[in-house]
């Protein structure tokens, strides 16, 4: 997997043996000597990962993290933080500023690739996301990027799966107040929880007798529904080997015993921030979905759906050979409404008359608002007489309730039309011209009733 890896280092001997490193391995390389150089080329350039030495002059490394995760144009950007400076509590520092690693000098080969090869892969899920979710501009990236609370206020949900209850309890505690913490000893119940349970992340120790916790990491993997579950390794000191198959496996994040607490939480906080961004993202690509095909008013699938969506139903009847039915509803003298209602009572005349519509309707049927005060029900596996029947079931219903506006009740009639498929070579554009041209019939013929046209 190529990307393009931004290496900020004030020492050019270092520059050149991490860049010579990753251009083994296939990467592109940039590189930068200073903090505000790092930024222009964050912002200006495609940059997958930055790995950012923290000793520089004038800005230091922790301020270029912090820069960078401060802009919602580069915050998805991981950020490694590679430096000789091995303290705890500047691991804590560089994870608090937003740094998604952070790695001691000279870093170790196979750590540092399958750790950047691991973000790369992270970074590729959050760019399709954002590219999927870009016709949505107001996303809320800063607020998602600076709050580690889930939407409801809670803290974050964490399940971990340890086989030693006495570790179990050891880190449970580690957690204190930060985050909400279930444990379970079992990896297989471990990993029905997670399936089952909303977590924001789950954290597996390597505490286990005669199991691998990295076959417990590859199910969660596998799963679809845990598939971008954030999972944080909790492995021994020297088992470099374990970090490196995890880290392809797709786990996210480890740390190494013994268990610093603000470590512990500083990385957890990392892992929930990026599967919160990443689950708005989804959520915003679902909405901007659900919002190109349906009517915002009533509800209903809109005229864009009905015209894809007519094709595949008409197809699928042909190729079955089963019957297909379609209606045309209208409001009658809908601007009359309006005139005397204004167009709030109009709408609510609308919306009314959907709920009616989906409660005369089978699940299985598509009803669409296809424009002003018309609707369209298409209806698989039914033939002409039988929608017909139930057109004038909802004629009936409408005409029998008048509907409220406000303090007022409103009557309402309304004419359908109605045109069943009737052989292989029919389509969608004749069903709806037929029903359309019985709907007229309908009008003409004085309004209120159901008129029909098999051909």
């Amino acid at each position: 997997m190529t990307a393009r890896i931004l290496v900020v280092d004030d020492v050019p001997a270092n520059l050149r043996l991490l860049e010579a490193r990753l251009l083994a391995e296939y990467f592109e390389v940039l590189t930068a000597t200073s903090g505000a150089q790092a930024l222009e080329l964050c912002e200006t350039g495609r940059v997958d990962v930055v790995l950012l030495d923290i000793m520089m002059p004038e800005m230091d490394g922790f301020e270029v993290c912090r820069r960078i995760k401060a802009d919602p144009a580069t915050a998805h950007i991981p950020v490694v933080m590679v430096t000789a400076l091995d303290q705890v509590a500047d691991r804590i520092r560089g994870l608090e500023v937003g740094a998604d690693d952070f790695l001691t000098k000279p870093a170790n080969d196979l750590q540092l690739m399958t750790r950047v090869k691991s973000l790369v892969r992270l970074k590729v899920l959050s760019d399709e996301l954002r590219l999927r979710a870009s016709t949505t501009r107001a996303i809320g990236v800063e607020a998602l990027i600076a709050g580690t609370r889930s939407p409801d206020g809670g803290l974050p949900r964490i399940l971990l799966v340890d086989g030693q209850p006495g570790s179990a309890l050891s880190i449970r505690a580690k957690f204190a107040d930060a985050a909400m913490v279930d444990v379970t000893h079992d990896p297989q119940d471990g990993l029905f929880r997670a399936a089952e349970g909303a977590y924001d992340c789950i954290v597996i120790t390597t505490a286990f007798e005669g199991f691998d916790p990295l076959r417990l990491c590859s199910q969660l993997r596998s799963l679809d529904r845990t598939r971008f579950l954030p999972i944080i390794l909790v492995v021994e000191p020297g088992d470099d080997m374990r970090v490196a198959r995890a880290l392809e496996l797709g786990v996210n994040d480890y740390i190494v015993r013994p268990l610093d607490p603000q470590e512990l939480i500083a990385r957890m906080r990392t892992q929930v921030k990026r599967k919160r961004y990443n689950d708005h993202l989804r959520a915003s690509v679902t909405e901007t979905i659900e919002l190109a095909v349906t009517d915002g008013l009533t509800g209903l699938h809109n005229r864009r759906y009905l015209d894809s969506h007519l094709l595949t139903l008409v197809d699928r009847a042909q190729a079955r050979r089963r019957p297909l039915s379609l209606m045309i509803t209208d409001l009658d003298r809908f601007k009359a409404i309006n005139d005397a209602w204004g167009h709030d009572g109009g709408d609510a005349v609308l919306r009314e008359f959907a709920g009616r519509l989906r409660r005369s309707v089978r699940g299985v049927d598509l009803a669409c608002r296809y424009g002003g005060e018309e609707f369209v029900v298409v209806m698989p596996d039914t033939d002409g007489p039988t929608a017909e029947r139930i057109a004038e079931r909802l004629r009936s219903d409408v005409a029998a309730e008048p509907f409220a506006v406000g303090d007022a009740r409103v009557p309402v009639t309304i004419s359908v039309g109605v045109a069943q498929m009737y052989d292989l070579h029919d389509d969608a554009a004749s069903l709806i011209k037929r029903a359309d041209r019985a709907l007229y019939d309908a009008k003409n013929g004085g309004r209120n009733r159901v008129v029909g046209r098999a051909a």
